[in-house]
C-alpha cells in the first residue's frame, strides 16, 4: 500500500487544530509556496489538496476515519476518500473558502485570478499616472515669503490623433486572441488559478493591427508643458511640495500622478535658515562688547528693528528676536530671529592705540586664565 499523505503535516498543524489555525497555517504556506511567488509547483498542489480536505468539516471527517486508505484507492463505504468528492477523485468540485487578505497579497502576481481558478476580465485597466519630480532654485526672500512660478514639465499626455487608442485614424484595437481580452492566460489548479501577462498583448487585453504613425501605438505623445505651481512661505531647502495631480495623466480613466518639486535655496549675504528660525552673525567691536550699546540690524523680508547689546557681552551669545524669523509651513506660526555676536578683534593698531590698551590692561587684575592649573 502506498505511503498515506498526512494533511496535517503538509499545513504544520495538530490533529486538533481547529478551522481558523488550519485556514491561517495555509495562507502562510501558500504565499511562500505558489509557483508564480516562487515557489514549488509540487508542493503548492499538496498544500491546496491538504486544505481543499481539512477546510471541510464532512472531507476532514472521512480523511481523519480512512485517511489510511487515501493513497490506495477507495475504502468501504460511500463517500470515502479517493472517490467523487476528494482530490484526484471524479467530478469533484470544491466549495470556495473566504481566504480574506491572501487574495490581495496574491493579485498582482496572479493578474487578478480570483480562486477556484476563476478568471477575471481586466482588458485595457486604468492606470495612475507617474509621478514626476522637478527642482526648482529661489530666492532666500521668495522661500520666506511664497512665490507662484512655472515649471517645464516634460509629461506623456494622451496622442491627439488617435484619441490615445494608439490605433490609426479609422480603425480600432482588437481583443486579443491569445486572452480573448482577459489580459492573461491562466490554468487552473484546484483552490487557486494560477495566471500569467498574456505573451502577446502583454496584458493589455487588446492589439493594434494598424499602429498610428504619430504615437507609434503608444497612445501617448511626450510633451513639454509649462504648469504654475504655488510655492508656500517658509519651504526650506531640499524641501519637497507635493502637487496632486499634476503629474501624468492617467490611462484608460485612471488618475494622473502628482508632481513634486523640490526647492533649492540660493545663499544669503548674511542671513541662514535652521528650520523656521533664521540665523545671522552680527559684527561688533570691542567697545561695544564692554560697554553695550543698541544697533539697528535688518530683518528677514525687510525692515529694521533696534537691538540692545548689554555691557560685558561675550563673543559668541546668542540674542533671539521673537517672531522675526521664517513663517512655519501650514500656518503654524513664524520663527525667531537669532543674532550671534562676533566679537571683531583689530588687527593694526597705532602706536597711540596700542598705549591706551597698555594702559587698560594694567588698571586691572582679572586673570580670565585663573580656573586653569
Amino acid at each position: 500500500m502506498p505511503a498515506t499523505k498526512n494533511y496535517y503535516d503538509i499545513l504544520g498543524v495538530k490533529k486538533d487544530a481547529s478551522a481558523d489555525e488550519i485556514k491561517k497555517a495555509f495562507r502562510r504556506l501558500a504565499r511562500k509556496h505558489h509557483p508564480d511567488a516562487g515557489g514549488s509547483e509540487e508542493k503548492f498542489k499538496e498544500l491546496n489538496e491538504a486544505y481543499e480536505v481539512l477546510s471541510d468539516t464532512e472531507k476532514r471527517a472521512q480523511y481523519d476515519q480512512y485517511g489510511q486508505y487515501f493513497a490506495g484507492g477507495v475504502p468501504p463505504g460511500a463517500g470515502a476518500p479517493g472517490g467523487a468528492g476528494w482530490p484526484g477523485g471524479g467530478g469533484f468540485s470544491y466549495q470556495e473558502v473566504d481566504l480574506g487578505d491572501l487574495g490581495d497579497v496574491f493579485g498582482s502576481v496572479f493578474g487578478g485570478s480570483g480562486f477556484g481558478g476563476a478568471t477575471q476580465t481586466r482588458g485595457k485597466r486604468a492606470q495612475r499616472g507617474r509621478d514626476l519630480t522637478y527642482e526648482i532654485t529661489l530666492d532666500f526672500d521668495e522661500a520666506l515669503e511664497g512665490v507662484s512660478t512655472k515649471v517645464d514639465v516634460q509629461r506623456a499626455e494622451s496622442c491627439s490623433v488617435c484619441k490615445g487608442s494608439g490605433a490609426k485614424p479609422g480603425t480600432s484595437p482588437m481583443t486579443c486572441p491569445t486572452c480573448g481580452g482577459s489580459g492573461h492566460v491562466s490554468q487552473g489548479q484546484g483552490l487557486f488559478g494560477i495566471s500569467r501577462t498574456c505573451p502577446r498583448c502583454r496584458g493589455s487585453g487588446t492589439v493594434i493591427e494598424n499602429p498610428c504613425t504619430t504615437c507609434k501605438g503608444k497612445g501617448t505623445v511626450v510633451r513639454v508643458k509649462p504648469v504654475t505651481v504655488n510655492v508656500p512661505p517658509g519651504v526650506t531647502d531640499g524641501g519637497k511640495l507635493r502637487f496632486k495631480g499634476k503629474g501624468e495623466p492617467g490611462q484608460g480613466g485612471g488618475p494622473a500622478g502628482d508632481l513634486y518639486v523640490v526647492t533649492h535655496i540660493r545663499k544669503h549675504p548674511y542671513f541662514t535658515r535652521d528650520g523656521a528660525d533664521v540665523l545671522m552673525e552680527l559684527p561688533i567691536t570691542m567697545t561695544e562688547a564692554a560697554l553695550g550699546t543698541e544697533v539697528k540690524i535688518p530683518v528677514p523680508g525687510g525692515g529694521k528693528v533696534k537691538l540692545k547689546i548689554a555691557p560685558g557681552t561675550q563673543d559668541g551669545t546668542v540674542q533671539r528676536i521673537t517672531g522675526k524669523g521664517a513663517p512655519r509651513l501650514k500656518g503654524k506660526g513664524t520663527g525667531d530671529l537669532k543674532v550671534k555676536m562676533k566679537v571683531v578683534v583689530p588687527d593694526a593698531l597705532n602706536t597711540e592705540q596700542k598705549e591706551l590698551l597698555k594702559r587698560f590692561a594694567s588698571s586691572r587684575s582679572d586673570d580670565p586664565r585663573a580656573h586653569i592649573t
